[in-house]
């Protein structure tokens, strides 16, 4: 019989499911939502209210994240790439190079931070080779994924399950404990996304046409202002059709005074300071501004400079502190003189006016300003540049010492001679003296969003084996495995658990999933680490949708992907995972 405490547990933990899922509300308000329900309902005690936030996984992601920012402020990865990625190998191999690079970084810094730092190189070899980007970037999105599972602080479910392991056996997993299962999987898959995967694309991802536009996606949806004086003010918008098509723009709406006018507003007398809605690439935007004799937003406010401006495009990682704010709401223009000029989101068109558009993670801008200004805001904001910009990388003299200095605190941890979270601490000391990560960028590199998703989660699945909650789902699970094998059971736990990851974070997966894990173990009488190890695995592994990994959801504007395009090269790698995994946990981590 389930008791109220049982009953209320599950219905959270359905409703944090279900609001994952929809997507509407960020997870960290989700999550953080949840945690004031379990307090007010008794659940989680108020004595545990917040243990989440110091719990050592959490801080160890937090210093994860800025040690990541000090080796790419330092150079090194551009330094590797340089070297390695050559556009004119054929695409297969080029994969497998990127794919491999992407591996192998994702194994000792954050894996986001990693595809973030390829992606603008892998989208620049796309550009000189004349082929689509689509073709390569989610093969790049998933070695970063997979490379993350070989080593501790690759990716956080890791983290999350090492120190579960030490709550309840009193020891975590060490550095390299995941590396023989994390490096099959990796290798495995690596050789699937390179060999196989980008050719289960649909085909209208393999042809587009690189050479003339930079990505496989619509063009984008831009604001512009008529000045006095403009010889399309008394015009009807149907009347400039013709012109805008040797232009080879569309323009598909009008604002006045900051209401857009209702449909397409073909009829519209267009007025001095109306701002037309228009679609068009870059390239086409910037003929149309000439021919039409139109201008960009705030350039007759003196709010741009009259200096050389440029146009640059980015995409928005779920970090930014653009995620779920306007450019007007953020005051983008007056706060820093960069005007938001046009947004793409996979293609499709959108009602609210640009500056007013509610911005999402994955969303490529296109954005207008000095060149200074534009990289400090990307560097402000952590928007992601998708250009190739290493001829600007700083501080590369400085490489060396934050590599020597990383791997020092690594084998320090390795070898047990330091606590982990402490030789991570030692390590972000380090950067800030040596200015590696300037003070200021200390607290801008660390993802908010996840330490407070993951601070309110730990008390949640606490509450799963304080409340006897989990005890009832292994005794679910178990009874469809009934009369099975315990190698059955790891192995239906960890497509369990890599279905709830396809479709919600990670981490709040490895939270739920590892009590779960634990009792089934104690239950069959087996050896604990082989299912705490299948969860790692499994809850690393979301390859079905954009939403499931924040890498999935930065490639889909930059490869013009639509939702159902990640299952086709996604659903035979959770099987091949699925297929190695098991039994390589078997043999490292024999039951």
């Amino acid at each position: 019989m389930m008791t109220p405490d049982q009953a209320t547990l599950f219905i959270l933990l359905f409703l944090v499911f279900v609001f994952l899922v929809w997507g509407r509300w960020r997870y960290d308000l989700v999550a953080f939502v949840a945690l004031l329900a379990a307090l007010l309902t008794g659940v989680v005690p108020v004595s545990q209210a917040f243990s989440g936030f110091g719990h050592p996984a959490t801080v160890i992601i937090a210093l994860v994240l800025i040690v990541s920012r000090g080796l790419s402020n330092s150079g090194v990865i551009e330094l590797i790439a340089r070297y390695v990625v050559d556009s004119s190998r054929k695409l297969a191999a080029h994969i497998s190079v990127m794919s491999a690079l992407a591996a192998a970084l994702s194994a000792v810094m954050n894996n986001v931070a990693a595809l973030a730092l390829l992606m603008p190189v892998d989208l620049q070899a796309a550009k000189k080779s004349g082929r689509s980007p689509s073709l390569s970037l989610m093969a790049l999105s998933f070695a970063s994924i997979l490379g993350g599972m070989i080593t501790l602080i690759g990716t956080p479910p890791n983290i999350v399950i090492a120190e579960f392991r030490n709550d309840a056996l009193g020891q975590p997993f060490k550095m390299f404990d995941f590396a023989p299962v994390g490096i099959a999987c990796a290798a495995v898959g690596v050789a699937y996304v390179a060999l196989i995967g980008w050719r289960l694309l649909p085909s209208q991802r393999q042809t587009g046409d690189a050479g003339e536009e930079l990505f496989d996606l619509a063009d984008y949806i831009a604001e512009v202002r008529v000045p006095e004086g403009s010889h399309v003010i008394g015009k009807r918008i149907r009347e400039l059709d013709e012109l805008a098509g040797k232009s080879d723009v569309e323009i598909i709406g009008l604002t006045r005074r900051g209401r857009r006018l209702p449909g397409l507003a073909r009829i519209a007398e267009i007025k001095a300071d109306d701002i037309l809605v228009i679609e068009a690439s870059p390239d086409s935007l910037e003929e149309a501004l000439g021919s039409l004799q139109l201008e960009y937003v705030g350039k007759s406010e003196g709010l741009l400079s009259d200096g050389d401006l440029e146009l640059t495009e980015v995409v928005v990682p779920e970090s930014s502190g653009l995620a779920g704010r306007s450019a007007v709401s953020f005051r983008l223009l007056y706060r820093y003189r960069v005007a938001l000029v046009g947004v793409s989101r996979q293609g499709r068109r959108f009602r609210d006016n640009v500056r007013k558009l509610i911005l999402r993670a994955g969303d490529v801008l296109l954005l207008l300003g000095p060149e200074e200004r534009l990289a400090d805001v990307m560097a402000r904001l952590q928007l992601l540049p998708l250009a190739d910009r290493g001829q600007r990388v700083i501080q590369r003299q400085k490489a060396w010492q934050a590599v020597v200095i990383f791997a020092g605190a690594i084998i320090a941890a390795s070898t047990g001679l330091v606590y982990l979270p402490i030789a991570l601490g030692c390590v972000v000391a380090a950067y800030v003296l040596l200015n590696i990560v300037p003070i200021r960028d200390v607290y801008n590199s660390i993802e908010w969003p996840v330490i407070v998703l993951l601070g309110s989660m730990i008390p949640i699945g606490g509450a799963l084996q304080a409340t006897g909650s989990s005890t009832l789902i292994v005794d679910g699970i178990l009874s469809v495995s009934a009369g099975m094998s315990p190698v059955f059971v790891l192995a239906l736990l960890i497509v369990v658990t890599m279905s709830l990851s396809d479709v919600m974070n990670n981490t709040a997966t490895a939270v739920i999933a590892a009590p779960i894990a634990l009792e089934i173990a104690a239950r069959l009488d087996v050896n604990p680490d082989a299912f705490l190890m299948g969860v790692a695995v499994a809850a690393s592994c979301a390859f079905l949708t954009p939403i499931g990994h924040k890498n999935n959801t930065l490639i889909m504007g930059p490869g013009g992907y639509q939702f159902g395009d990640y299952w086709r090269m996604g659903l035979p790698l959770e099987i091949l995972i699925v297929v190695v995994s098991v039994p390589m946990i078997l043999l490292v981590w024999p039951l």
